[in-house]
């Protein structure tokens, strides 16, 4: 699919995905309940075109406007276009999600300000949780998870168990590559242990196609392979610049984005001092060297 069609697929009568190809840079996806009478919608779009393009997908599968929307995490992709679903809907994400939506702000006119987002308002969570919540799209059983610091502080796993469907979020970008500088390491991998647990069987990722439970497993190869290229190129002295440019990707070269690794390493390297995950991290020398990865180019929003 080009890089500028959206599609909805569905995964049960009740259920759908909506994928933005090709999964790069702010082209998340996102999905939808709904029995006919009452629609929860998860996650939205990185700018007011593609919310609305998001919003017109919904209405033509014949579900009414969502009254719920969750937020799988803060970052501006999955968010920014919360304004143009709220009021009517409620918007609902994790404690952590509400307070970093608002710390953040309008983040990605900061990091990719060419890019034409619309009329954004910053539109946070107005009901939180912390550790679970249950929520119903009409007779749909909504679980609501938070697999502790993962991608973000604040991620929220949305699992369908009548369906045997769950969204992931950024915990998981299939074809691309994982991207953890907010969040943790350690915390991925334990994660990746929740979402197999929950024995779904269908897959919605943050980013990239529909998938399975494989996704979990190549997952967590990439973050092992990270924790090992820190522990041998942290005890040689090495910088996570030098370390990603001596890297050898293997199996994973061919992901998405594969820039972000030098990002995961500056995530690795600090866990490895000792910092908690969620630690905030240097956004320019995190950035700085992604570019310096992307041959000198500095990262794109494709949105």
């Amino acid at each position: 699919m080009p890089a500028t069609d959206p599609y909805t697929v569905p995964l049960a009568p009740s259920v759908h995905a909506y994928v933005q190809p090709d999964g790069g840079w702010c082209l998340n996806n996102a999905g939808f309940v709904s029995d006919g009478g009452s629609t929860l919608l998860v996650d939205t779009a990185a700018t007011e075109r593609r919310a609305l393009l998001l919003r017109e997908a919904l209405l033509a599968t014949g579900a009414p406007s969502p009254r719920l929307l969750v937020n799988t995490h803060h970052h501006g992709d999955h968010t920014y276009g919360n304004a143009v679903f709220h009021p009517e809907a409620a918007v609902v994400g994790h404690e952590a999600c509400r307070s970093e939506v608002i710390a953040a702000g309008h983040q990605l006119h900061l990091i990719w300000p060419e890019t034409d987002y619309g009329d954004i308002t910053i539109t946070a969570p107005e009901i939180t949780y912390g550790e679970r919540m249950t929520l119903y799209a009409g007779e749909t059983e909504v679980r609501l998870i938070h697999p502790g610091v993962a991608h973000t502080v604040g991620d929220t796993i949305v699992h369908l168990p009548e369906h045997g469907v769950v969204f992931t979020g950024d915990l998981i970008f299939n074809g691309g590559t994982p991207f953890i500088p907010m969040g943790s390491l350690t915390g991925s991998l334990k994660a990746l242990e929740l979402l197999r647990s929950l024995d779904a069987a269908v897959v919605v990722p943050g980013h990239g196609p529909v998938t399975d439970p494989t996704a979990y497993d190549a997952t967590e190869r990439y973050l092992r392979f990270v924790a090992e290229v820190a522990d041998s190129a942290r005890a040689k002295g090495l910088t996570p610049l030098e370390a990603a440019q001596g890297a050898d990707l293997g199996e994973f070269a061919g992901w998405r984005e594969s820039e972000r690794l030098v990002a995961n390493l500056h995530r690795a390297y600090a866990e490895l001092d000792g910092l908690p995950g969620g630690s905030p991290l240097d956004p320019i020398a995190v950035f700085g060297d992604m570019a310096v990865m992307n041959g000198g180019r500095a990262v794109a929003c494709h949105a």
